[in-house]
C-alpha cells in the first residue's frame, strides 16, 4: 500500500489575514490539498477558505478530530491516506498536534510509516516565551492547569516550588472564561518575587504581554478577559 503524506497545517491565532502570519509556500501547499483533518469542521472551513481555497470548499474532504473523537475513528482515518493521498491536519489555533487532540493522528501516522512533514507557523507557547524575558534555556509546558480552585492552587504551589528548583520557566494556559479566576490564583498563591508573564491574544492587533513580578501584579493587574492567554512563571 503506498500511503500519501501527513502535513502538519499551522493556522492563525485570532481572526487576523493568514499571510500576516502563515508563510507563503506553506500557503501555497495548502491550496493542493484535498483532504483535511480538523478540529472544528465549521472554523477550518472559514479558515482554509481564507488560506486561498475560496469557492472550492465543497470540493474537500473533511473529517473532525477533538476531544470527542474516539480511538476506532481515529484509526479508520488511514484509510484517507491510500493510493498516495497527501492528508492535511489542521489545529483550532497555532500548531497542530501541540496542546491537541491531532496528536493521535500524528501517533498513527508513524505507527504506519506515514511521512510526517510539519509547517512554520505560529505558536502562542513559544511566542509568549519569546517576548517573556524568562529562561528560553530551561522551560517546561504544563498544558491546562486544573479547574477546580483547590487543585488549581495545589498545582500552582508545585509549579513555583519545580521552577525555584531548577530555575526553569514554567507556561501553562487556560480556559479563556477562566483567566482572571486563574490570575488571582497566581497573585494569592505565589511569592511576592515570582516572575509572570502574561501574553495575550498574540500575534493580534490588541495583543498584551508583560512580564511583572508578582507583587509588582498586585498593584498593577490587568483585566485578561476571555482573550487567548499563555502563562509563563519563573521563581
Amino acid at each position: 500500500m503506498e500511503y500519501g503524506k501527513l502535513y502538519l497545517i499551522p493556522s492563525p491565532l485570532g481572526e487576523n489575514d493568514p499571510a500576516e502570519v502563515i508563510p507563503g509556500p506553506v500557503l501555497e501547499k495548502i491550496r493542493g490539498i484535498r483532504t483535511f483533518v480538523v478540529e472544528e469542521a465549521r472554523t477550518a472551513r472559514r479558515y482554509l477558505s481564507r488560506a486561498g481555497l475560496k469557492g472550492h470548499i465543497a470540493e474537500l474532504e473533511i473529517h473532525e478530530l477533538n476531544e470527542h473523537t474516539g480511538q476506532k475513528e481515529v484509526e479508520s482515518y488511514l484509510q484517507l491516506f491510500n493510493d498516495g493521498n497527501d492528508v492535511g491536519l489542521v489545529s483550532e489555533a497555532g500548531l497542530p498536534a501541540v496542546a491537541d487532540p491531532g496528536a493521535d493522528l500524528v501517533a498513527l501516522a508513524h505507527r504506519h510509516g506515514i511521512v510526517v512533514v510539519p509547517f512554520v507557523g505560529p505558536s502562542s507557547l513559544m511566542l509568549a516565551l519569546m517576548a517573556s524575558g524568562l529562561n528560553g534555556q530551561s522551560f517546561a509546558f504544563c498544558g491546562y492547569l486544573p479547574a477546580k480552585t483547590d487543585e488549581r492552587r495545589e498545582r500552582l504551589r508545585s509549579i513555583e516550588r519545580l521552577s525555584a528548583s531548577h530555575r526553569q520557566t514554567q507556561i501553562f494556559i487556560e480556559t479563556p472564561y477562566r483567566n482572571d479566576s486563574m490570575f488571582s490564583d497566581i497573585l494569592s498563591i505565589c511569592k511576592g518575587s515570582t516572575r509572570i508573564c502574561v501574553a495575550a491574544n498574540v500575534t493580534m492587533p490588541d495583543a498584551f504581554i508583560m512580564t511583572r513580578t508578582v507583587e509588582e501584579w498586585k498593584s498593577e493587574r490587568p483585566v485578561i478577559g476571555k482573550r487567548p492567554c499563555v502563562f509563563c512563571l519563573l521563581a
